[in-house]
């Protein structure tokens, strides 16, 4: 099985989080990130602004409150 390089990991997390990976490198993804907690906080990361975000309208920019709650996300997942 291929192993991914925390660089590699980093180029697909929006594919893995779009379930755009095939069944194979899905596997190496999940096998890197239960070894790795650097790469796991990483998409752990993503998936809180994904939360944060919910479903906020593109069109819609940030109101300063969201935007205070976007960063708060990213600090909480950051430094547990």
């Amino acid at each position: 099985m291929k192993r991914f390089s925390c660089a590699e990991l980093v180029e697909l997390v929006t594919a893995y989080l779009d379930d755009a990976l095939d069944a194979a490198e899905r596997r190496c993804f999940d096998d890197h990130t239960a070894h790795c907690p650097s790469c796991s906080r990483h998409v752990a990361q993503h998936r809180a602004v994904i939360a944060a975000l919910g479903d906020l309208p593109p069109e819609k920019p940030l109101s300063p409150a969201a935007r205070d709650h976007l960063l708060a996300a990213f600090r909480r997942s950051h430094h547990p």
